[in-house]
């Protein structure tokens, strides 16, 4: 049922956000430190054990999968608005330092172009190279 893919990911999101919060007493910072990745990983563990020992049914893989889909636009989007109130509250230090991230995305995109261009390209000459032989030793028959 779909209804235990919720309950799943409701324990390992109660789970991992109990252990952020020890994690963050630990420490010493009065927050939550990593409970959201400790609840995905929770999630993944545990569908995966489940999955093995075929204990985890469609249904219950709906469940898991289609609250995983929403679950994590949305702790991307409070992490996000957390890093941009960290950045104004920071001063220039941080919006400095997020500047640089974006400047080095930009300038890191030329070289992922070139190198899965690179891939793409040798496949593509392999395919074509193959193609020919078979239909040839094809129609020699």
């Amino acid at each position: 049922m779909i209804i235990y893919g919720v309950a799943l990911l409701s324990v390992c999101t109660l789970t991992g956000i109990a252990i952020g919060q020890m994690l963050g007493k630990l420490i010493g910072v009065p927050a939550n430190v990593g409970g959201v990745g400790i609840a995905m990983i929770l999630l993944i563990l545990a569908g995966t054990y489940l999955k093995k020992r075929d204990l985890l049914n469609i249904k219950t893989e709906q469940g898991v999968e289609f609250w995983s889909a929403i679950y994590i636009p949305i702790v991307v989007a409070m992490a996000a608005k957390q890093n941009v109130m960290g950045a104004l509250t920071g001063g220039p230090m941080a919006i400095t330092a997020g500047i640089f991230a974006v400047v080095c995305g930009f300038l890191l995109v030329p070289v992922l172009s070139r190198i899965g261009n690179d891939e793409s390209s040798e496949t593509t000459k392999a395919v074509s190279v193959e193609a020919p032989s078979t239909t040839t030793s094809s129609s020699v028959r």
